[in-house]
């Protein structure tokens, strides 16, 4: 009996090896499993971190956070602080649909197509004013300034210079005044940051021009008042040069659809008048 129970617990731990090594490489299956599982989420991972999203390029340059304001309407913008003037007005069309061309961009000033935002010191958060007219808009009144201009031109052919007329000598002949700006002759200069004084007006007064770009207004300030005048008001500006000073000119700047209307500035700084006429008509006015 004794010799058949040791059989018998030799034989049952026989028949029970083979369920543990079953054990064993169903263990040893399953962590193969595993580690192929994670081998290959490794993979995904790693192939997923590959794929662009597009951005990579814009992400790696330093951008600055802009608030654009035109219209009475606010945009925010985030563009390349290394972006030019010019660039900048492409992405201000992207954003309201205003051409660059027909847009006056200001930051400290009229903004530099040629320098960029780095250049001037654009800053995280800074309030870009952007003032113009869409293209219906300028098709709706474009025509009307462009006759007049045609016909200003057409009547100052015909007439004598305008310094010597009677209406302007009376002026003129006052002579030029103590505190005006100095001119350059045969230069063009933006406008300076201070308002452009020391001039007359047709009545012999003291009158002061500034150019206040954020409201689209030019004022005109005399001792007694001043004059806020929009500048899509402005139907035409004229000028010449005044006959031995030819360093300053005599400036109109037509307020309403007659020449009746002008608004006379007699010894305007010659370097100034280019930078007058851009600000007040638009470069896109010129054809």
């Amino acid at each position: 009996m004794a010799t058949q129970d040791g059989s018998e617990g030799a034989i049952m731990d026989t028949e029970a090896k083979p369920k543990e090594a079953e054990t064993l490489g169903e263990t040893a299956e399953k962590a193969d499993a595993d580690a192929t599982s994670q081998t290959e989420a490794g993979n995904a991972t790693t192939q997923d971190s590959s794929i662009s999203n597009g951005d990579d390029a814009d992400d790696k340059q330093e951008t600055v956070d802009l608030k654009i304001i035109w219209n009475k309407n606010k945009y925010d913008l985030k563009i390349p602080v290394d972006s030019t003037g010019a660039k900048l007005k492409e992405r201000i069309h992207a954003l309201t649909g205003l051409p660059p061309a027909m847009q006056k961009v200001m930051y400290k000033g009229m903004l530099s197509e040629d320098k960029t935002l780095r250049d001037i010191k654009v800053t995280n958060g800074a309030k870009i004013m952007v003032v113009g007219s869409t293209i219906n808009d300028v098709l709706a009144v474009n025509t009307p300034k462009e006759v007049i201009q045609q016909e200003v031109k057409a009547e100052e052919n015909k007439k004598e210079p305008l310094c010597r007329q009677k209406q302007h000598r009376k002026v003129l002949d006052k002579g030029k005044p103590e505190d005006i700006m100095p001119a350059i002759k045969g230069t063009k200069e933006r406008l300076p940051t201070v308002p452009l004084s020391g001039m007359f007006n047709k009545s012999g007064g003291k009158v002061r021009l500034t150019f206040k770009l954020e409201q689209d207004q030019l004022w005109i300030g005399t001792k007694e008042r001043t004059e806020k005048v929009p500048m899509g008001s402005i139907k035409n500006v004229v000028s010449e040069p005044i006959e031995g000073h030819e360093d300053y000119h005599m400036m109109a700047f037509q307020l309403g659809p007659t020449e009746a209307s002008q608004y006379w500035v007699y010894w305007v700084p010659a370097q100034f008048v280019d930078a007058i006429k851009d600000t007040v008509l638009g470069k896109w006015q010129y054809f």
